[in-house]
């Protein structure tokens, strides 16, 4: 099978950060590859590379025997390749049939005017995609999956022979993911090449030919399905290497048993935290349905789960970033309509994904901001405790916070999180990228928080084994439902490698 995109040595760097490295892969017609990869792998940054969105720094793309990589987009798409975005931009007002037309427009300045015929082409790619019965809606009435089926209709409009596909199944529900499978196996048996990205690591390998697995901008794997998903080094990607699972030193289970031993034998009673979110939406995109659940004080609960799957959400919705149907509770009162402001005084702290540092304020000014409600003297003892607690950043008080690594950005925004003297704090990815020795320093540290603080904490991971070592309680999230919760053992024994 000849190639009709081949890849060699593709390279994009964003100031300091390498998104992409010496990437090289190959799809021929008739073929689906899938590129896998945790959050910040550089999928979705390698697509746009291909389509030209992003021009590369250094490498080579070929399709159809020419190098396409400092071509623009239109020329790009005019030689047969087409992109699915991850967000769907439609024309609100228009209806459906005419953002097909639209598509269906030469790029042209004397095509003004569409011809009889483009009307014609375009009722016949809304039937293929299934749109017939909303072919005369306005977008903004569409459904979230009929949206995706419209980006679909437009990038096929196209005439691709190449097709990218960027999270095609994210916000979908599980039968119109199965649908939107079957439609891409029917483009594959048409000829197309295919190559797509999703965090839904499932549905790719049971749809796709071959993976590409990508961590930190590297391929770290690639081959058939079965073959990629059980290699060591994606399972450590994934899931965290198993060291990290070592068993908590005897200090650590003391203080643990002296935590729940402090609590009422009834963890019903002892409740602090109570979710019923019946549904969390991103304009038509569901992202969390049905998620109920309750965290006594002083436990620690991991949630785990893939990309996508909904933990930013939860922990956005407790938070109060998002609105979503349903109540929350913390401490017997409802969260609901309460500011995000307000619900960090009452006792929540957040430490996002994205850490939110003040990049060019010192380690102690950002440390400082996070108490600024506190007086002086409180705000000046909890500096000098944090600080012990966090030595590297006693060491590096006078510093910009974007001199950091990133380790000691991840313990900076814990520690700015701290002076808030919180009850509950919520981690998100706390261990997103950092290298083994840091989540090693990020671990000691959360021990020392149970420890010597009696915290509630919230930990949302992709890093299984890092998760567990830590954890009272799983919950395993799965396209934003709650699929399974449980302790640590239960959770060793009913998921286990069924995890991907």
């Amino acid at each position: 099978m000849s190639a009709l995109l081949e890849v060699q040595g593709l390279g994009k760097h964003f100031g300091g950060v390498r998104a992409v490295h010496d990437m090289a892969f190959e799809v021929g017609a008739g073929e689906i590859l899938g590129l896998i990869g945790p959050n910040g792998s550089g999928k979705s940054t390698t697509l746009s590379l291909l389509m030209g969105v992003t021009r590369a720094d250094r490498g080579s793309i070929r399709c159809l025997g020419r190098d396409i990589s400092r071509w623009p987009i239109h020329r790009i798409a005019n030689h047969g390749v087409a992109m699915v975005f991850q967000h769907s931009r439609p024309l609100k007002r228009q209806t459906t049939l005419e953002n097909i037309k639209l598509a269906l427009l030469k790029d042209s300045i004397l095509d003004v005017f569409p011809k009889p015929a483009l009307d014609q082409r375009a009722r016949a790619l809304a039937a293929k995609v299934g749109l017939t019965d909303v072919i005369d809606e306005p977008a903004e009435r569409l459904a979230f999956a009929h949206l995706r089926r419209m980006e679909f209709a437009k990038a096929l409009a196209l005439e691709p022979q190449v097709l990218l596909l960027d999270e095609p199944f994210a916000g979908l529900a599980p039968a119109e993911v199965r649908e939107f499978i079957g439609f891409t196996e029917s483009l594959r048996d048409q000829g197309l090449a295919i190559i797509l990205v999703d965090h839904n690591v499932k549905a790719v390998s049971g749809l796709v030919d071959r993976i590409v697995a990508m961590y930190l901008g590297e391929k770290i794997a690639e081959g058939v399905p079965q073959e990629v998903i059980g290699n060591a080094r994606v399972r450590e990607v994934f899931l965290g290497s198993s060291a990290d699972h070592a068993e908590p030193s005897s200090a650590d289970r003391s203080a643990r048993t002296e935590l729940k031993s402090g609590l009422q034998s009834d963890p019903a009673e002892n409740k602090v935290l109570e979710i019923k979110i019946e549904a969390l939406r991103y304009g038509k995109a569901q992202a969390l349905e049905q998620v109920h659940l309750d965290i006594a004080a002083g436990e620690f609960v991991s949630v785990v789960g893939l990309n996508g799957a909904g933990k930013t959400s939860l922990f956005n919705a407790i938070s109060g970033f998002t609105s979503y149907d349903g109540d929350i509770h913390w401490l017997g009162n409802s969260l609901r309509g309460r500011s995000p402001a307000r619900i960090s005084r009452d006792g929540i702290a957040h430490c996002p994904e994205n850490r939110e540092l003040f990049t060019y304020m010192s380690v102690q000014e950002n440390l400082q901001l996070g108490g600024y409600r506190r007086s002086a003297d409180e705000r000046a003892s909890s500096l000098e405790q944090l600080f012990d607690l966090f030595p590297r950043l006693a060491e590096r008080r006078r510093q910009s916070a974007h001199t950091l690594s990133g380790g000691e950005q991840q313990m900076l925004t814990i520690a700015r999180a701290l002076m808030q003297r919180p009850q509950l704090l919520i981690l998100d990815e706390p261990t997103l990228g950092l290298a083994p020795l840091i989540m090693d320093a990020i671990s000691e540290t959360l021990e020392k928080l149970r420890r010597e603080l009696g915290l509630t904490i919230l930990l949302g991971e992709q890093n299984v084994h890092f998760a567990l070592r830590h954890s009272d309680h799983m919950l395993l999230l799965e396209n934003g439902t709650l699929r399974w919760q449980g302790n640590v053992q239960a959770f060793h024994d009913e998921i286990g490698d069924s995890y991907l």
